[in-house]
């Protein structure tokens, strides 16, 4: 057999956030068709999640989330920049704006608004502490609790790990924990994918400028990941078996004849979510109840991507599998990112 042109690690983001969404990614693993999943530790099926993860032997990574439902850190008892008024998250686009306005808890120059906030936090010791550090620890600790061992990778729901500030903490968490492997939502070409309708295309173009941003950060905390991701482009309706293997074409486009790179390709599939059941404590969103779900689950075990993959010289595995050093192979290491860094087209 020749040797793989792309070893592909499938990862299904949201592990834990409903028992439906769960029951398709399961189906999807068992079916070969996802080989890694990411774990919400707040989600409302986090426990069965866990269980299930344990009972079929998933690679599971936490899916760290700073954004979507309640804190699991010490953050939940009282005033904190991480939460709004009811005690929720701020949000997708909410915690970016104050992230970029300097009102979350950071190793930063603060806003005066974060700093009133601190002031009056009776449990800040004096010089300030970092919110989201906290959070971050809080998260792997749970993860850790519930699954008995460490992540096999450690992402950022809704791409936050790679924020501005956010990374640094985020490398720095990941580092003292021991974790290795992360994500970096550097998605070739992406600017250029017209299908993608205009909030989408800038909300993916963003996370890509956020990620090329983090690269310096994570590789001074020693962090990995794969040469490649796929996924901004190529998620909910938008996912087919052409649209995933022409991703995947650009990542190859100048690569040297007899290099195989290794790759992830960002799911989010399963079964619908069904109010009231789902969420992080508010409830399942749009995203998860939106029929985007099954067709990503239908797309990733339908034989018409298999057969394409296998076309194209993609081999699946996990992170693991690439973690293991082969004869006349690369462990992953830090992505080569100069093929990559053309300028997104806007």
């Amino acid at each position: 057999m020749s040797r793989p042109r792309v070893r592909l690690v499938v990862t299904a983001d949201d592990f834990g956030y409903c028992p439906r969404r769960d029951e398709g990614i399961v189906e999807a693993f068992l079916a070969g068709a996802v080989t890694s999943v990411s774990l919400l530790v707040n989600g409302a099926a986090t426990e069965s999640a866990a269980e299930l993860a344990r009972r079929h032997s998933i690679p599971t990574g936490l899916h760290a989330n700073l954004s979507e439902g309640r804190p699991v850190g010490p953050a939940r008892r009282g005033a904190s920049s991480l939460l709004g008024p009811e005690g929720f998250f701020l949000g997708k686009m909410g915690f970016r704006e104050a992230v970029a306005a300097g009102d979350v808890d950071l190793p930063q120059v603060r806003s005066r608004s974060c700093r009133r906030m601190l002031a009056r936090t009776p449990r800040a010791p004096p010089g300030g502490y970092c919110e989201v550090r906290e959070e971050l620890e809080a998260q792997l600790s749970c993860f850790r609790e519930l699954m008995g061992r460490a992540p096999t990778h450690v992402d950022g729901h809704q791409h936050v790990h790679v924020l501005p500030g956010v990374c640094q903490v985020f490398a720095e968490a990941l580092q003292a924990y021991g974790v290795r492997f992360t994500r970096l939502p550097l998605e070739r070409g992406v600017g250029g994918c017209t299908w993608l309708e205009a909030p989408a295309r800038a909300f993916a173009c963003a996370v890509e400028r956020d990620a090329r941003a983090a690269v310096g950060p994570f590789s001074r905390h020693g962090l990995r990941w794969t040469d490649a991701f796929v996924g901004l482009s190529t998620c909910g309706r938008h996912m087919s078996a052409h649209r995933v293997s022409g991703a995947l074409a650009r990542v190859l486009e100048g690569t040297l004849a007899g290099h195989t790179l290794t790759a992830e390709l960002m799911a989010h599939p399963g079964y619908p979510s069904v109010p009231p059941t789902g969420g992080c404590g508010e409830g399942p969103d749009a995203f998860s109840c939106s029929w985007e779900r099954l067709h990503e689950l239908r797309v990733l075990t339908a034989p018409t991507l298999r057969t394409r993959l296998a076309q194209d010289g993609v081999q699946l595995c996990a992170l693991d599998d690439l973690d293991s050093k082969r004869p006349g192979e690369e462990v992953p290491r830090e992505a080569t990112l100069e093929p990559f860094l053309e300028p997104s087209l806007l």
